[in-house]
């Protein structure tokens, strides 16, 4: 069977070669195209049976070009990109590599909280990490690597996710907390680690922002969709205590940055699972799980019904 690699933002050299290693010596046939346009998408996908992605958006058009399509995979946590919907109707299984690029994640959280407790370095005076406390929004596989390692920094950690029960957090050393205002307003730092969803979709915003205790720090590694950036830049703006800083630039960035200054900081590109390890782990993780499911339906990670 014919597997597509389709890849706008490649794979690093190394995972796309092992990609190619795993399924090669599957038996199967790989196609690779690197920094496709969306007309290159179309055709590839026309006699291929299964298809790795990264964050390339996924929708019914390709859906109806793909003819003989089974399952896709997505090299990675995130799955928004691809509609899930459509899948379904076409009856094509759809999976994510959950977990392989967590740890990337989590290190730049913590990359980023200390940039910003030390003033983005400006030769300023900061705040040290130790002692202070971290709210961690969603105890999935990110969230529970930011659990780790803010123990290394010796922060008190809660955590909020209504999937996760209670006795999972407190074995790793976690107090759950059940109310989103606790989350906020008891913690130093905030880091979210929340899905967009129908529900979280623009529900963090000057509510809640406000009710960070002084110096509050709010950390997005997650989606931009998450947040609700008027609402947000409006705390900002009330609060010259807060801080925000994102993986996921937002679109009125601009604006926050002209009138926040060295209060906010955004990547210029979301780098949280860009390092050599996470790729390679997502990228062949996604293999192994096309294989998989087109030899005998395995099918652990799917995302659709």
């Amino acid at each position: 069977m014919k597997i597509l690699v389709f890849t706008e933002k490649p794979f690093a050299k190394a995972a796309a070669e092992a990609i190619a290693n795993t399924i090669n010596a599957s038996g199967n046939e790989m196609k690779l195209v690197e920094k496709g346009t969306r007309a290159d998408l179309l055709e590839a996908v026309k006699d291929v049976e299964g298809l790795i992605v990264r964050s390339d958006v996924i929708d019914a058009e390709v859906m109806d070009a793909a003819k003989n399509l089974k399952v896709i995979v997505r090299a990675g946590a995130g799955y928004d990109n691809i509609d899930l919907a459509a899948a379904t109707a076409h009856g094509i299984c759809v999976m994510n590599t959950p977990g392989q690029n967590s740890n990337a994640v989590a290190e730049l959280v913590f990359g980023m909280m200390v940039m910003m407790c030390r003033n983005q370095y400006n030769g300023t005076s900061g705040s040290e990490l130790k002692g202070k406390s971290l709210g961690i929004y969603a105890f999935g596989q990110v969230g529970r690597n930011v659990a780790r390692i803010a123990k290394g920094f010796g922060m008190s950690l809660t955590a909020l996710d209504v999937f996760v029960p209670d006795a999972v957090m407190e074995a790793e050393g976690v107090k759950p907390l059940h109310d989103v205002d606790k989350l906020f307003s008891e913690n130093d730092y905030v880091s979210l680690h929340i899905p967009a969803t129908k529900d979280t979709k623009g529900s963090i915003g000057y509510d809640l922002v406000m009710k960070m205790p002084k110096n509050g720090v709010l950390v997005n590694t997650a989606r931009k969709e998450v947040i609700d950036e008027a609402g947000l830049l409006k705390a900002l703006e009330e609060r010259t205590d807060l801080r925000y800083v994102a993986d996921v630039k937002p679109d009125n960035a601009k604006e926050m940055e002209e009138k926040c200054a060295a209060r906010v900081f955004f990547t210029p590109k979301k780098m949280g699972a860009q390092t050599a390890e996470a790729n390679f782990n997502a990228g062949v993780a996604a293999a192994e799980q096309v294989i998989a499911y087109l030899k005998d339906g395995w099918n652990k990670y799917q995302v659709n019904k």
